[in-house]
């Protein structure tokens, strides 16, 4: 890799202020001073110090954020300010992207990386990786709701979901359930319901698999993954092994 491509993905400045950096001769490699931002490393094997301070390298960025109720799930947006967009520049400099999506209007849990294989395991049904949500549903949802959602609904367009299990937690005028299922059509959630007569006035994803939501973060706030996060989840795609 070159050095000055390096240096900007570690967030050391634009490419241009890495120039200036290496041009200042406060870049060296292997403890020999370095100007050349051309010159190319092998950021496993080298050392790398500015200033005297050494790079950590770090191919993947793995994050954990308490999505709010207004941001679009993309890495851009013509018209929207995007998870991407409240990032700090250090973390933007990853150029991750969101594992899946949660609907505009969706709170809660939203992993975030660059790490595209673990994202592809991560949203694929054939993983079978369970993401459970919690919602609040206008109209009482009974037992025969959850033994539908257990065969699996057949929604609006015909397709037939596959099995989700529906955890009723209150049963009123207004319910309060959990739901776990494995797949993420188009608003499967809101359409699941809708397919019973019953329509979603909030919803909040709280779980992947058994990875929950951080009660520390505020909507809107996000955290990196610790090693055991990240441990777990390539382990349920079956990357850890591999």
């Amino acid at each position: 890799m070159r050095i000055d491509k390096l240096l900007a993905n570690m967030g050391y400045g634009t490419r241009k202020e890495v120039k200036t950096l290496l041009k200042g001769g406060n870049v060296r490699i292997n403890g020999n001073p370095e100007k050349s931002a051309k010159t190319h490393v092998n950021p496993e094997e080298d050392q790398v110090t500015v200033m005297g301070e050494e790079v950590e390298y770090k191919k993947y960025i793995y994050l954990m954020m308490n999505k709010p109720g207004d941001l679009i799930s993309a890495t851009e947006d013509a018209n929207d300010m995007t998870v991407i967009d409240i990032l700090q520049p250090e973390d933007q400099v990853f150029d991750p992207f969101p594992v899946g999506r949660l609907d505009k209007d969706t709170e809660g849990l939203l992993l975030i990386t660059n790490d595209g294989q673990l994202n592809h395991r991560l949203t694929s049904p054939n993983k079978g990786v369970g993401k459970t949500y919690f919602a609040e549903i206008d109209g009482k949802v009974v037992e025969d709701d959850v033994k539908e959602f257990a065969s699996g609904v057949t929604l609006d367009d015909g397709y037939k979901t596959k099995p989700g299990e529906l955890i009723i937690l209150k049963s009123d005028d207004v319910s309060e359930i959990e739901l776990t299922i494995s797949e993420g059509k188009f608003h499967q959630v809101k359409r699941m319901f809708e397919a019973v007569g019953k329509s979603v006035t909030y919803l909040k994803r709280i779980k992947v698999g058994t990875l929950e939501l951080d009660e520390d973060l505020e909507l809107g706030e996000y955290r990196e993954l610790t090693d055991d996060e990240i441990g777990y989840l390539r382990g349920i795609t079956n990357l850890e092994s591999e």
